[in-house]
């Protein structure tokens, strides 16, 4: 399997963006039969380079993560890109999860400090990592793997001193070893601009920064995601959501018109890569990359 550092530096180098989606683990056999048997290989009918594998709070989803990454690597020969957290592990249980992640070749990792479960505030595991800087360096310490981290454009939600605070740790994340940088999700391209400008100008961060996009399903259910992860809806999305109110199907339609336009602004203006958060679901993602031409 390829390291994404090498994927990204070989789209980069033939002027393509890499194209990129996320599955969280599902709850019930139920619904890993529909993600694994249909949903999967429904998106990966559109190529993306690589994906990445969500992990439960406080590592909840820990061995369903890694079965779905080896399964998608397997069967789909599509690098995968495990989550991690420092929630609820010590360095021996993260040194021994590496182990795990190694032996199955999965060579990419997603480092993060993540969210305990039920919510509240975090709080460190005695015998474990405090930030996700921390985590980073000690991956990168005991195996080589290709490093990703997480940036927010608008700031983390749980940080009160505010976004510019906030990036300076992804510069700490940076320099502890991360090779490239996915964000959250946004509908503001403008707060991706500012982020990228500040951390590339201001704090020397040099690695890819890619964007995370979702397409809209649901106005009642972007309006809860946003709200748990501190994104904002700019006035005129919310304008048009509330005109939408519970018509799903014309929430669809709207979401992929909409993720469309803030992709190819995106794409136009140098984004290494689009990461799409498909929600376990393939028409919408699949049909935005269909009106891109990267299907």
């Amino acid at each position: 399997m390829k390291f994404i550092r090498d994927i990204l530096a070989e789209k980069k180098a033939a002027g393509k963006p890499a194209v990129s989606f996320e599955f969280f683990p599902p709850k019930t056999a139920e619904g890993d039969r529909a993600l694994l048997e249909k949903h999967i290989p429904a998106l990966l009918a559109a190529r993306p380079d690589f994906c990445s594998v969500t992990y439960g709070a406080g590592g909840s989803t820990r061995e369903k993560t890694l079965m779905i990454a080896d399964r998608i690597q397997r069967q789909h020969r599509l690098p995968a890109l495990a989550h991690l957290t420092c929630v609820n592990h010590t360095r021996d249980e993260v040194r021994a999860l590496l182990e795990k992640i190694r032996a199955l070749d999965c060579k990419n990792i997603l480092a993060l400090r993540g969210d305990p479960p039920g919510g509240g505030a975090f709080q460190p595991t005695p015998g474990g990592f405090e930030f996700s800087a921390q985590l980073v360096q000690f991956i990168r310490e005991n195996g080589n793997f290709s490093m990703g981290v997480a940036g927010f454009p608008e700031g983390h939600i749980a940080n009160p001193n505010g976004k510019l605070a906030d990036w300076q740790h992804l510069r700490e994340k940076v320099a502890a070893g991360a090779d490239f940088v996915i964000t959250q999700l946004f509908f503001d391209n403008a707060d991706y601009f500012e982020f990228c400008d500040y951390v590339t100008s201001k704090l020397g961060v040099r690695v890819p920064i890619i964007p995370g996009v979702v397409a809209i399903l649901s106005a009642t259910q972007i309006t809860k995601f946003t709200q748990m992860c501190g994104a904002k809806i700019p006035p005129p999305l919310r304008k048009k959501l509330d005109e939408i109110g519970s018509h799903d199907e014309a929430a669809v339609e709207f979401g992929i018109e909409y993720a469309t336009r803030q992709c190819e602004e995106l794409v136009r203006r140098g984004a290494p890569g689009l990461h799409f958060y498909t929600l376990n679901k393939a028409h919408s993602t699949v049909q935005v990359l269909k009106n891109l031409g990267l299907a």
